[in-house]
């Protein structure tokens, strides 16, 4: 029986026998694609080839692509371990052709593989070929049909129609036929039921199930509905990993193959139970077996967990695993964190970014799982409150549910399965009536409104700003109003620009426009929209279809390169000095400073801090000269020792910066020489989330006046100190001085303690076996609690009783020795019955209590009522 690693690589090694370049995956998380949150095809990754937008480097590709389907149109999660076949993260083995091979051979590569390669049973298989559609005007694809037929009967060969099989990427765009192939697995007894294969193709059989489905790219739909032929036609194929590993190991269930065994073993190690002991045990070790591999991935390919967008669904897949392991499996610890050596042994060999980020995944996911923990026994106590309250209805109301998802981080989906569990609804409606209250709050915090665009030239935005600040002869391309928080500003587009849009964490230039009559526009910042160079101006120009020249703030830009530069030369500085695991996971650049986030375990000591600094700055001396290739291939970048950031997709052409050892892919705007930034100046490190810390500095002008700010500091110190030279020895005698200082106050008020309640204890009144100390005046509240303190340790059977006045305000006290408090006596309690005669309240322990009120008139009302409670 062949291994699942035995399976992944026979296809990519088929593949590759057959010309296909072998493209590593694409990272699980998506950035800079608004349309998408994660990959949740093989495809991804080759969107911008099959929508034109840029040349494919290759004309075959194969690969075995990680994905996740959570959310939208492939919404699994919620099917998600009680079945056994739903997965969160899968992967996808695919094969492309780029305007080279089509149906034919597409179909035969497929039919080899399957049937030389993987063995797989002639007979057992089906094919499904599109029957056209009169809506769109196409016939049916004979050109598939023909094909099959040399490897399969008729019989073998289902027609389907435009739901079944014709692919589309969205409501416009590349398009075509897709041939799906089919298998039967049923047992002999089952199919001795007289129903034929064919018959169960498509109909949610489990045991007749879609193993592949090559899609044949060969149209375009337009705007208005009408499909073009394209010219170039493509092949993108698609194959589930785990369901293929199932069939080919012989297995009903994805889960019962050995993608899977290896972690269920381990959780059955962990937790005590063994898979197919129960079904609802079952069920919890399905759910994280599949769910660490989703966060685990993820949280390697760049996403940490959060509270939006794509960490909100990571974070919300960890929760949901953690939650399962706690009520079915007993977990009450951090668990899923020690699953990872699991993992990394089952598949960091197919994904090496496993390993390398092997430390930083345990971290997080512990830390998630701390912090989930913690508010898990509140949340589900609160829960049950509902219930309890709603026992009647047995529906929990929606405004409930949202504090529980507000407050609590539960998921509705959490939140409905634990009252599934004890035969409750949740009002959805009212949930989703909350929640959108809540996205309208938000969206009238930050509504913008925008006007139409008002074309003046036809054209492209172009940067051209890494060679100049200053651009003449400029067309204005178009612009439009916008209005956000009430604030009206202009968005401005120019064919050529020399600003840098806000991008890479580094902030857009400011600047001016001049117009051709001379009028002056500030710039007051520059951003990306939709692949447009837009600049934010608080006005118009009277003369918008004239040339203008464009203006950057040059200081304000080399401030901002420098510290640009400075993050290139402090990541190097970094993996030189705490190691290579070190890698940059956030940054944000101004003119006033910089801040590095990068993965790190452990908080840097103070030498280590200057020793970055020191290495930073010695580069800064060296007055290395930049180096950069805007138009390298990743091929070239990567010849040149350039480091790319996990999770960042990256066209086909990238832009490399060197600094000496430096080399990084990057965007944005540097210095020229490391000359130039003058000086490099650390003010602080961090953690902001686990295993991820944080770094913010300064440089040039901004670190030479910080420096100058401290030694004036030392200076003022130092004549503080009669100008002596020894500051830091000044400083410890004066420390040590005023600790001395204070433990004689300490004492003094100690002693001062012991005799006020050595004279309070002198004047006790005889209540049977009570001694009560009656007092009616105390100029120093804090010394009556030192000397209630005293009298608690060294006297028996005695209560105080205060009841006073401080700056005009009824002010109470009682208190209670221990030998009192045991035989049931509560100074807490009491003093609250008390303090109502003057409207006020308190509290405190069994043994001393105070109070504050409004009504002096009801100070001596209060004061009877203590007396009596200590009497009774």
């Amino acid at each position: 029986m062949m291994t699942s690693k035995e399976i992944r690589q026979k296809f990519l090694d088929f593949y590759a026998s057959k010309g296909h370049t072998i493209v590593p995956s694409a990272p699980m998380v998506i950035k800079g694609d608004p349309t998408l949150m994660f990959t949740n095809a093989g495809m991804n990754q080759f969107k911008d080839i099959f929508l034109g937008n840029m040349k494919a480097p290759y004309k075959r590709a194969a690969d075995s692509q990680k994905c996740l389907r959570v959310s939208g149109k492939h919404n699994d999660l919620e099917e998600v371990g009680h079945d056994t076949y739903h997965h969160t993260m899968f992967e996808m083995l695919g094969n492309w052709s780029f305007g080279d091979y089509f149906k034919k051979e597409a179909i035969d590569m497929a039919w080899e593989l399957l049937t030389s390669v993987y063995g797989i049973d002639k007979n057992l298989l089906y094919a499904t070929v599109f029957e056209g559609s009169a809506d769109d005007g196409t016939e049916m694809d004979i050109e598939a049909k023909n094909a099959w037929l040399k490897y399969l009967p008729e019989d073998h060969i289902i027609l389907g129609n435009k739901h079944d099989n014709f692919w589309e990427m969205g409501d416009t765009g590349p398009c075509g036929p897709c041939s799906e192939i089919h298998i039967d697995i049923r047992t002999p007894e089952e199919k001795a039921s007289g129903i034929e294969g064919k018959d169960l193709v498509n109909k949610s059989d489990p045991h007749v199930i879609e193993i592949w489905n090559i899609v044949f790219m060969q149209y375009m739909r337009m705007a208005d509905g009408h499909l073009e032929n394209l010219p170039a036609k493509n092949i993108d194929t698609g194959m589930g990993f785990e369901r293929l590993c199932a069939v080919l190991q012989g297995k009903n269930s994805s889960y019962d193959s050995d993608v899977f065994t290896g972690m269920l073993n381990k959780i059955g190690e962990l937790s005590g139970h063994h898979y197919g002991e129960s079904e609802k045990t079952d069920v919890a070790m399905r759910v994280i077996a599949d769910h660490i591999r989703a966060i685990a991935f993820s949280i390697a390919d760049g996403q940490l967990p959060s509270n939006v967008k794509a960490g909100y669904v990571i974070r919300r897949i960890l929760r949901r695993a953690v939650r399962y392991g706690y009520t079915f499996l007993g977990f009450s610890e951090p668990f899923l964190c020690r699953l990872i050596p699991q993992l990394v042994s089952d598949m960091g060999e197919a994904y090496p970014e496993l390993i390398s980020q092997q430390r930083l995944v345990e971290s997080v996911i512990r830390e998630e799982e701390l912090a989930f923990l913690r508010t898990l026994d509140r949340g589900i106590k609160l829960l049950d409150e509902y219930m309890s309250k709603s026992s009647a209805t047995k529906v929990i109301p929606g405004v409930d549910a949202f504090v529980l998802y507000d407050t609590y981080g539960f998921p509705i989906d959490l939140t409905e399965l634990i009252a599934a569990e004890h035969g409750y609804e949740v009002d959805l409606d009212g949930f989703a009536a909350e929640l959108q209250k809540q996205k309208e709050r938000a969206r009238n915090a930050t509504a913008n409104e925008f006007g139409d665009w008002q074309e003046y030239h036809s054209g492209q935005s172009k940067f051209e700003g890494y060679d100049n600040t200053t651009l003449s002869g400029v067309k204005l391309l178009k612009q439009r109003t916008v209005v956000q928080k009430n604030k009206t500003m202009l968005q401005l587009v120019f064919d050529r620009t020399p600003f840098y849009a806000e991008m890479g964490g580094e902030v857009g230039d400011t600047g001016y426009a001049i117009a051709s009559d001379g009028e002056k526009i500030q710039i007051l910042n520059t951003i990306y929209d939709n692949n447009l160079i837009v600049h934010i101006a608080d006005r118009l120009p009277m003369n918008c279809e004239g040339d203008f020249t464009l203006c950057v703030d040059a200081h304000r830009r080399q401030k901002i390169a420098n510290n640009h530069s400075c993050t290139h030369l402090m990541d190097y500085a970094l993996r030189e000095i705490l190691g290579t695991h070190v890698e940059q996971k956030g940054s944000f650049v101004n003119e006033n400073g910089l801040r590095f986030d990068f993965s790190h375990f452990e908080k840097l000591s103070e030498e280590q801090i200057r020793a970055v600094e020191n290495r930073v700055n010695e580069m800064i001396r060296a007055d290395i000269h930049l180096e950069e290739k805007r138009d390298a291939t990743m091929q070239e970048a990567k010849l040149m020792g350039a480091i790319a950031l996990f999770g960042e997709k990256y066209g086909d052409k990238v832009r490399v910066v060197k600094f000496g050892p430096s080399v990084e892919l990057c965007g944005g705007c540097h210095t020229s020489s490391t000359g130039k930034i003058g000086l490099f100046k650390i003010l602080g490190e961090s953690a902001i989330a686990a295993g991820v810390r944080r770094i913010e500095a300064i440089t040039g002008e901004d670190a030479e006046k910080y420096v100058v700010d401290l030694q004036d500091t030392v200076k003022k110190a130092r004549a503080a100190f009669n100008n002596t030279q020894d500051l830091m020895g000044a400083i410890q005698r004066l420390q040590d001085e005023n600790a001395l200082y204070k433990k004689q106050a300490e004492e003094y008020a100690r002693q001062k303690a012991q005799l006020y309640a050595d004279d309070l204890a002198g004047n006790v009144e005889f209540e049977g076996n009570l001694k009560l100390i009656k007092l009616t005046e105390c100029e120093d509240p804090s010394l009556l609690r030192e000397a209630a303190n005293y009298l608690q340790k060294k006297e028996k059977g005695t209560a105080l009783v205060a009841a006073y006045k401080v700056d005009g305000k009824p002010q109470l006290a009682l208190m209670y020795t221990s030998d009192l408090v045991q035989a049931g006596k509560n100074a807490g309690k009491d003093i609250r019955t008390a303090a109502k005669f003057i409207s006020g309240g308190g509290g405190g322990q069994p043994g001393f209590a105070t109070a504050g009120g409004k009504d002096v008139d009801g100070l001596a009302s209060a004061f009877d009522a203590l007396v009596e409670a200590a009497k009774s």
